[in-house]
């Protein structure tokens, strides 16, 4: 190889093919012997309730791994029958990104128990920020060069299936993957252990991949006839936006054309533009909430995009997104892409429904308890950034305004303008609630100004007049910023790292975002880590008490459960004392519950 890098031509190994019932039962019988077993599945696609399974492969020690196809002798029954003790025992499983191989195998009707190691998740606790795909890993840990999928199947067009891949090649490409996932797990183990989150991974990350497995296989049901009306009626709130724009700009033209739209902005109606490009004019979203106020084109064409986006982003697309078998929707949860440590969802991504607007707020409508006897049921934390960050910074007037039971944003009104709780107005509470949030998220004078609609200079009195009744929340944001610049991250109250490089830029702009970075991750992360511990403990506990109830989707703060009617109080009960108890607090977690017939109501 090149530079030291490996290929896999030039590395002793045997991989060996498992060709009929014989080899199967020896294979089975030499992991069975062994502490830990690294396997993977080849399948006919990326989706794994929709794939077929071509073979598995198997590791128990570097350099030797075995194939089994299923396609050859072996049927996959009996290649199934075969491993499935392997999968529930006391042995530890590893594997890259293993939900997609437990869910491939629960599909096959496969149940997989035993505890993981998920070389993904290991590298993602150890740089969250990076790229955490076996190849990468293998090249920047092992030194070496796997053949890549693209080598066997091809790209684009002309792509193949893996069930089309001649035996001899895919049986080198999986055993190898198998391989060097071993080698990498033992490497990945040692870097865990020196920057002390093992016990963040073994109680939490991994755990978790059984809760999400059961979750994504569940799926939701749509309602595609209500999905139905709500696109008629966005079509008639499209038509409308279209029309204020048209008269507005006194001429019609095409609204998605950013060419178009720049000339009208900025030319006819002479608004302030910012850089002008090659292209044209910026119309992005940064370049428009600018302009707010300025000329009420701004507030429709905001309101157009919006409703564009989400008719063609949901509305159009959920009921594309049904499976054909279960008919639901089945989610992707992304444990391994958020660098907060939150996760994320893709097909449909959840944590993008827009839930502030009412018409975000209308495509939950479609998503639906299983039937007429279950309801959904939904539990979602009440400020459980600011009540972290009383925590935290143990700020003692935050501490005691949670303990009261106050509500924290006229409790800090009455704080920063001086007047009895019955003064409050709702104006006075909007501005301690923007600037609450502001804080956490390291805002500055001129954001929060921004964001108030008042002058700098009060905005600044108003931040320092928050440090002076919240002063340890300046000591902790204080406090934070130093350590990131003496140890480049920092981390949540588990331990979780988040880097932070860019805490020691010269440039200002790029410092300050750091900064703001660094003030917000810990509590972010630490709200991520006890949703997850919650996960981990409902779903235990759901399934000891033999309960029907099963966890659907998880969004930001909140869970959602499709429900039986006749567990909704025992659910209740459960659910919140899991979710409160989650970590060792001394701040009182508040958790709101509902119910209904969809996740709107419940809500």
């Amino acid at each position: 190889g090149t530079d030291g890098i490996r290929s896999i031509d030039d590395t002793a190994h045997s991989y060996e093919i498992v060709r009929d019932e014989q080899e199967l039962l020896g294979m089975v019988r030499t992991i069975a012997a062994s502490e830990a077993f690294c396997f993977d599945t080849e399948t006919t696609g990326l989706d794994p309730l929709r794939a077929d399974i071509v073979g598995l492969s198997f590791a128990v020690r570097p350099h030797h791994a075995w194939y089994v196809p299923a396609m050859l002798e072996l049927a996959l029954d009996t290649i199934l029958r075969n491993i499935a003790p392997l999968f529930d025992g006391s042995r530890s499983i590893i594997g890259q990104n293993l939900k997609f191989d437990l869910l491939v195998l629960k599909a096959a009707g496969m149940h997989c128990s035993a505890p993981l190691y998920d070389t993904m998740l290991a590298a993602y606790i150890l740089r969250p920020d990076g790229d955490h795909d076996m190849d990468t890993l293998a090249l920047q840990h092992l030194r070496y060069q796997p053949v890549s999928i693209g080598t066997l199947i091809g790209k684009g067009k002309a792509q193949l299936s893996m069930a089309d891949v001649p035996l001899d090649e895919i049986a080198a490409y999986a055993a190898e993957d198998a391989d060097v996932t071993l080698q990498l797990s033992q490497v990945l183990r040692g870097e865990i252990v020196k920057t002390g989150q093992a016990a963040l991974l073994e109680k939490v990350e991994f755990p978790l991949v059984h809760v999400l497995t059961d979750m994504e296989y569940h799926g939701v049901r749509i309602d595609t006839a209500a999905l139905e009306e709500i696109s008629l009626e966005m079509e008639k709130h499209i038509a409308q936006a279209t029309a204020d724009i048209h008269a507005q700009a006194g001429e019609v033209f095409n609204i998605g054309s950013t060419k178009q739209l720049g000339v009208i902005l900025f030319e006819k109606l002479g608004l302030p533009s910012g850089k002008k490009t090659k292209t044209g004019y910026s119309t992005d979203v940064s370049v428009l909430e600018s302009l707010l106020g300025r000329h009420p084109i701004i507030e429709s064409i905001l309101a157009y995009r919006q409703l564009t986006k989400l008719k063609s982003t949901y509305i159009d697309a959920l009921p594309r997104m049904v499976h054909p078998v279960t008919g639901r929707v089945h989610t992707s949860y992304n444990q391994a892409v958020a660098a907060t440590g939150r996760l994320s969802s893709t097909d449909p991504n959840l944590q993008n429904i827009p839930i502030r607007s009412e018409r975000g707020r209308e495509i939950r409508r479609a998503f639906v308890a299983a039937d007429a006897e279950h309801v959904l049921f939904s539990a979602d934390y009440s400020q459980i950034e600011l009540r972290l960050a009383a925590e935290i910074s143990g700020d003692e007037g935050l501490l005691d305004a949670f303990r009261h039971g106050e509500d924290i944003h006229s409790s800090t009104a009455m704080k920063l303008f001086d007047v009895p709780a019955a003064e409050v107005t709702s104006e006075m509470r909007r501005r301690a609630k923007t600037t609450n949030f502001g804080i956490l998220y390291g805002i500055s004078a001129f954001g929060l100004a921004q964001r108030l609609g008042i002058s700098n200079a009060d905005a600044k009195d108003l931040i320092d007049l928050y440090f002076d009744r919240y002063p340890r929340i300046n000591a902790y944001i204080m406090k934070t910023i130093a350590f990131a610049q003496s140890h480049g991250y920092v981390e949540t109250l588990l331990g979780r790292r988040r880097y932070i490089p860019d805490i020691k830029s010269s440039n200002r702009n790029v410092r300050m975002f750091a900064e703001r970075t660094a003030i917000n991750a810990p509590i972010q992360g630490s709200a991520a880590d006890m949703i997850k511990i919650a996960m981990i403990r409902i779903h235990e506990a759901l399934r000891d008490r033999a309960l029907r109830t099963r966890m659907i989707l998880q969004v930001h703060d909140e869970l959602v459960f499709d429900t039986p009617r006749d567990e909704v109080d025992e659910v209740r009960d459960l659910v919140t004392r899991h979710m409160t108890t989650a970590m060792n607090l001394t701040v009182p977690i508040a958790v709101d519950c509902g119910w209904g017939d969809n996740w709107l109501e419940a809500h």
